[in-house]
């Protein structure tokens, strides 16, 4: 059985603990006898309904419904019990027909568990999961009627009382009830509510009038790299991405034709000298069009898992740095003195003012374990004050087990995997430092997880928090389909960005983007601007995944992809096929001739095939400066760059995986005199190109060409 198989069905639709049912003593919430045991660290596990015990042997009034022991034969109605401990439910239904199944947790959010046929006279067993810390009142309505109910207060303690010996629930354990159903219970669909589809409209405006482009998924900025230079750290590599560098530019895409349909690439060619070799190199942006004029997201069903790991108790820094260098100081109302677990916390009820009445919202956290907080249920259902203090609460704790928390927001959409992909978006928003240190840390099992998980259209934004964010593991798992991911510094910047961002963080728009080059003359060597570029070939790119951005006088934010080309023959002319499928699983084609112009270095089609080949290569020089600095440290030797004025900059080389270990900032002589060549280059091409926001990075390049900390390799 597959992963989501495992997932969505067999860790939480398991149903009831076995044990005798006849006779048992009715001596209601007295737990005063040492020799019971009332719940225990997991349930023995059947798949189906309700496990039907056959004819009632004995009840006591109205009370239908009852907490039992292990043996069941002592009942009550009300039960202290610890945070991911199993209890035992007791039905004795006086009439036949459908008996629906509820719960009310701590927030007053009200959510459907079950919904079965039962018969009049028998009794029925069904295990119960203690999730997150509260008061949760238990119900059924059969034929109009309501049941008693029966409470279970959550404490975090485990020595609260006896305990049933019956094993411990896995990561990503059922919610609240096993059965089959939606998460928080055993829930079944009760009906979904239609939504409005996404609002395209492709009436033809000018081709410059277009308030919708698109761009690459992955990553959103390059914030943690900007953010560990500021603070004295030597990044990463992958804190530097090229799709996340990308987004915080718009770019000329060249396109001269009315868009009328979902997506339209242009294409521009350049052909340019290596800034050290002098070696002239040939380039071919894809501009990323889209006909949308009057964007409008679908209705969301969105589970937000929340890190509340030790890891997230950590401060936040008390500065940091705006897009021009400018140093900003954090005030108290913006986290000075507060942690990246109470930033967290914020960030989520800030999320919420996005939603809609109709939206869907549901809330895991994890540490070692996952508990559910919140079920996915309409915003217009929930009490949004209760609901808010009740985030706000939330404190750090244990370890980070990253997939006890994505299989347990997976079980919160079993009842909504199947709905319409033109009405409704299925979403996790993952909120942590991706710092992971227990259970399956590895990447293969998140990405196996989340790969699955996009296979039923359901897909995931990561939101890294903090300067030690692991953008490593992150920028990897976020290759799948429909996935992005955004940094965090500030909950005042955090808040802005969603502002502007969320509709579009949400809604995917294309997916399995092929470009299939026809060219004797070329191969694709490298391309930039997508997270799948490692897996282009000679005459193949592929892009996962599309989401709508802004655009602005025919300039799209992030709206490019580069290919560099490697020229093997005087043929000029490129055929080029792209192919690609929209969220409905409808597959579109479209073809192009390049005739690649007669053209001496340095030639540009436009201004955004410009800033794209030089935002390209100030990264590739950086990310071999990381890499080759992190190198020297680990192996005690001088630093021998990769890049030279002889090889000029080449694609930077591989370094280990996951590993976030926070080094000084190191810039090596040779790295330095690199970096005073390069950024008199820089200055010099965005002053030709004419975007003031390049500023930002001509201050990076003049900070690291006249540091002076570096230790080593001097």
């Amino acid at each position: 059985m597959n992963t989501i198989s495992m997932i969505l069905y067999l860790t939480t639709i398991v149903l009831s603990l076995s044990g005798p049912s006849a006779g048992f003593d009715l001596g209601w919430g007295d737990d005063s006898d040492d020799e019971y045991t009332w719940y225990g660290s997991e349930a023995q596990s059947e798949v189906g309904e309700f496990l039907d015990r056959g004819l009632e042997m004995g009840s006591e009034g109205d009370r239908s419904l009852s907490i039992v022991d292990s043996t069941e034969k002592k009942a009550r109605t009300s039960l202290d019990i610890p945070m991911g401990a199993w209890a035992k439910l007791m039905l004795a239904p006086t009439l036949s027909g459908e008996l629906q199944l509820y719960c009310r947790y701590p927030t007053g959010t009200v959510d459907l568990l079950l919904a079965e046929d039962v018969e009049s006279g028998h009794t029925y067993v069904a295990g119960y999961l203690a999730e997150w810390v509260g008061d949760y009142e238990v119900w059924y309505t059969l034929d109009g009627s309501k049941s008693n109910s029966v409470q279970f207060h959550v404490k975090e303690d485990w020595e609260l009382g006896n305990s049933i010996s019956i094993g411990a629930p896995g990561p990503g354990s059922a919610s609240n009830m096993l059965g089959s159903g939606r998460g928080g219970g055993m829930s079944k669909s009760v009906g979904m509510t239609p939504a409005s589809p996404v609002a395209y409209s492709y009436s033809a405006p000018a081709a410059a009038s277009s308030n919708i482009g698109l761009a690459a998924g992955g990553a959103k900025d390059v914030n943690n790299f900007r953010e560990n230079i500021d603070q004295g750290y030597l990044p990463l590599p992958t804190d530097l991405t090229y799709e996340g560098l990308f987004y915080d530019y718009y770019f000329d895409t060249g396109t001269e034709e009315v868009c009328q349909k979902l997506f339209c690439p242009s294409y521009s060619y350049a052909i340019s000298k290596d800034p050290f070799s002098k070696e002239p190199q040939h380039y071919l942006s894809v501009g990323l069009n889209s006909g949308i004029t009057d964007f409008q997201r679908k209705k969301l069903n969105l589970v937000v898992v929340l890190d509340y790991s030790g890891s997230m108790g950590s401060p936040f820094s008390e500065y940091y740095y705006d897009r021009f260098g400018n140093r900003v100081d954090v005030s108290e109302a913006e986290g000075l003195g507060k942690t990246k677990m109470e930033i967290a916390d914020q960030a989520v009820v800030d999320l919420l003012a996005h939603l809609e009445e109709d939206d869907r919202f549901g809330m895991v956290i994890f540490s070692n374990d996952a508990f559910v907080v919140e079920p996915l249920t309409e915003m217009g259902d929930k009490n949004q004050e209760t609901l808010n203090e009740r985030i706000l609460d939330i404190e750090e704790y244990g370890g980070t087990n990253m997939e006890s928390g994505m299989e347990k927001g997976a079980t919160l959409f079993r009842t909504f995997l199947d709905a319409d992909p033109s009405e409704r978006e299925n979403r996790i928003i993952f909120l942590t430092d991706a710092m992971p240190n227990l259970g399956r840390t590895g990447e293969g099992d998140l990405f196996s997880i989340l790969e699955e998980n996009a296979d039923h259209r359901l897909y995931t934004t990561f939101i890294g928090i903090g300067v030690d964010f692991n953008t490593e593991l992150v920028e990897e798992v976020t290759k799948i389909k429909g996935a992005n991911y955004y940094s965090v510094h500030s909950a005042s910047e955090f808040d802005e960005r969603m502002d502007e961002e969320f509709d579009y963080m949400v809604t995917p728009l294309v997916f399995d983007l092929l470009l299939d080059l026809d060219a004797p003359g070329y191969q694709i060597e490298t391309v930039y601007g997508s997270p799948e570029a490692d897996e282009a070939t000679g005459e193949i790119m592929k892009v996962n995944t599309l989401f709508p951005s802004k655009a602005e006088s025919g300039a799209v934010k992030g709206g490019v992809v580069l290919i560099k080309l490697k020229q093997i023959s005087p043929d000029g002319n490129i055929w080029l096929k792209v192919s690609y499928e929209d969220r409905n699983g409808k597959e579109d084609v479209s073809e192009a001739l390049v005739i690649v112009p007669d053209a001496k270095p340095d030639f540009y089609q436009n201004n955004g095939i410009h800033k794209a080949i030089l935002l390209s290569r100030y990264a590739d020089l950086l990310k071999s400066w990381m890499t080759n600095e992190r190198s020297a440290f680990d192996s005690g030797e001088p630093v021998l760059p990769t890049v030279s004025l002889e090889r000029g900059i080449v694609l930077p080389p591989e370094l280990g995986e996951w590993e976030r270990q926070s080094l000084p900032l190191r810039v090596s002589e040779p790295y330095r005199a690199l970096f005073s060549v390069f950024g008199t280059y820089f200055e010099q091409e965005s002053e030709a190109i004419g975007d003031i926001d390049l500023q930002q990075e001509e201050i990076v390049l003049d900070k690291l060409s006249s540091y002076k900390g570096s230790v080593g390799g001097d």
